[in-house]
């Protein structure tokens, strides 16, 4: 191993107290020549004395002063003490050189004991070699000094040390103060932004205990409506059949004979009774739907045989000039459905064209499309009648609710057609959408899946949804009983789930993250599920990811001009593998699916399955 490279400078014996001095004195020119100055010369002038000192007496003391070049290290000024016998340095003198000094290494196992102690220098834009001739200069030119004077030389550097030491210790004094002056800002200020802050909770806590008490009002509200419905509805079915058979009863062949006006009231007041009746029974189905207790009982369906049944019962309906198109269907996929609902679904669908439709026809189309590999059916229903106005197509779907007009005064309804439509739809896990033009006509279109999802109680066993798999989602809720009720459902569906509770932070995690997909609540504390969609999309990181909106209500009753960004809409309830993978793979950007557009799906913005 190569050595490093020395340059000696000078050597001293150590014999007597005066020896002492002139190492001082020595080691003062070394280090002012080699640019060691202030603090540093003062540690290594103190080393070298206190070492010294310690040292003297023993027997061959001597020191030598040199300059080393350690391989890719700064060079040191050291000073190696040499002496024979059995001494030992004092602690106090090996604590003082390891504490002060860069270097200190005692060794005596070459049988001649060595304490070496070492100062690096600053660094230099000349040679090695220079600043040890600089040093050697210095010697050659200094002289001799008397005791005396070395005294003073040392008297003055400590004075000098000390009014250093003093002009520190003022200045550390002096930002104590500032630091102190700061601190007391700071907590004065840190007391008003509290007290600023409880004032807000206080506010916050109020606010969220009047909305807490408002939104029980409107529960009990909402509750209260819908056991009005169900028992003003249980109490008109017993009159209303009485009616109907006692018109029919009045009718029959048998009965006594009637004359032909009496016979055609009978008829009129038959009619109404059995109006009245569907109402009554629709405003049963509203009531057990809005209480959880309308389930779709799903079976196999003959759709040709339910198009006639529809095709003969609504064929009265049509006006002089207006031709009613429903088709005569085959070789079509099997139907697995709750055949009650979808009849309503489509009678009520197509009666509301009907209705409104003076001329031209009102036409049903259906058709098939696969999609995640499960048959779907679509419905379309086109009309040539008088169209809605784009403000209130989205108002027709509130229950008791008709489009204003002089065009539409005089036509029967309750307004529960459509409302009552979109909600049997959702429960038979399809979704109902429309879109309309005035004067150019309706288009409603109802898709359902062809038969049941596989996980609900009633459907057929079938393949696990590993098949649909993808990489990574975001489920965004600060409900932790219902995340953990979702979570199994979403290990089916992707590979990796990420979960905020805290919506604030939602955006955040989503940069990071870059998921495949988000699921987020709507109702959360602020910013809620709308404001979140908002920044999503217009934040070009994110704006790309599909995201779909979970509710606890009914996905019909969603603010879907806020939902513009969103792909689908879910209800909470019932939530499956499969129902969540079909609803990522109707979003375009979906990876690994085929887009809705080559699909034949014409998805709208914020519909989607319930």
């Amino acid at each position: 191993m190569r050595q490093p490279h020395v340059d000696g400078l000078c050597a001293l014996p150590l014999a007597v107290e005066r020896d002492g001095f002139e190492l001082r004195r020595r080691g003062q020119l070394v280090c002012r020549a080699l640019g060691l100055e202030g603090h540093e010369l003062v540690r290594v002038v103190t080393v070298l004395s206190e070492v010294g000192r310690d040292l003297l007496g023993a027997p061959g003391l001597r020191v030598e002063l040199d300059v080393a070049s350690p391989l890719q290290e700064p060079e040191l000024f050291r000073a190696r003490f040499t002496w024979n016998g059995p001494r030992v340095p004092g602690r106090d003198a090996l604590d003082a050189a390891g504490r002060l000094l860069d270097h200190c290494q005692y060794d005596a196992s070459s049988g001649e004991n060595a304490l070496t102690v070492g100062q690096r220098l600053p660094a230099s834009q000349g040679r090695t070699g220079q600043r040890a001739e600089r040093a050697r200069a210095a010697l050659r030119d200094s002289g001799d000094l008397s005791m005396g004077e070395e005294l003073r030389i040392q008297n003055r550097q400590l004075l000098q040390a000390l009014e250093e030491s003093r002009a520190q210790q003022e200045e550390l004094q002096r930002l104590n103060a500032e630091l102190e002056e700061t601190n007391k800002g700071v907590v004065a200020l840190y007391s008003e932004l509290s007290a600023e802050l409880e004032e807000t909770n206080t506010g916050v806590v109020a606010l969220y205990a009047e909305l807490e008490d408002k939104t029980r009002q409107l529960r009990l509200a909402s509750e209260a409506k819908t056991r009005f419905w169900a028992n003003v509805s249980h109490e008109l079915r017993a009159p209303v059949n009485s009616v109907i058979a006692l018109a029919r009863l009045l009718l029959a062949s048998d009965a006594d004979p009637l004359t032909e006006e009496q016979r055609q009231q009978m008829s009129l007041i038959a009619g109404s009774g059995s109006t009245l009746l569907a109402l009554v029974e629709e405003l049963l189905d509203v009531a057990k739907a809005e209480s959880g207790r309308l389930e779709p009982h799903l079976v196999p369906t003959d759709l040709r045989t339910l198009l006639h049944q529809l095709r003969g019962t609504l064929r009265g309906m049509a006006r002089e000039g207006v031709r009613l198109d429903i088709p005569d269907v085959r070789d079509v996929p099997e139907l697995v459905t709750d055949e009650v609902m979808l009849t309503r679904v489509l009678r009520n669908v197509l009666s509301n064209g009907l209705k409104f439709t003076t001329d031209g026809e009102v036409r049903l189309t259906v058709g098939t499309e696969d999609r995640a590999g499960r048959p779907w059916f679509v419905f379309t229903t086109t009309d040539t009648g008088i169209g809605i106005a784009a403000d209130q197509q989205d108002r027709v779907f509130e229950e008791f609710y008709q489009v204003l007009g002089t065009h539409q005064r005089g036509q029967p309804g309750t307004g529960l057609g459509l409302p009552y439509a979109r909600r049997l739809a959702g429960l038979l896990g399809g979704v109902l959408t429309l879109t309309s033009e005035p004067d150019a006509g309706t288009t409603v279109r109802v898709e359902i899946p062809a038969r049941p999802d596989p996980a609900s109680p009633d459907a057929p066993p079938s393949g696990s949804a590993d098949g649909v798999r993808t990489g990574s989602l975001v489920v965004v809720d600060d409900d932790p009983t219902f995340v953990e009720l979702l979570r199994p459902v979403l290990g089916r569906v992707a590979r990796k789930v990420t979960e905020v509770s805290v919506s604030s932070r939602a955006v955040d995690v989503i940069r990071a993250e870059r998921p495949d997909a988000v699921l987020i609540d709507l109702a959360m504390p602020a910013p809620d599920g709308y404001v979140l969609l908002q920044v999503l999309s217009r934040d070009p990181e994110t704006a790309h990811i599909p995201v779909v909106v979970l509710t606890s209500t009914d996905p019909g009753d969603v603010d879907r001009s806020r939902l513009t960004h969103a792909r689908a809409v879910l209800g909470k309830t019932h939530l499956t593998p499969e129902r969540i993978a079909l609803a990522l793979a109707l979003a375009p950007a979906w990876p690994d699916r085929t887009p809705p557009a080559e699909a034949g799906e014409q998805h709208t913005p914020g519909e989607a399955t319930s």
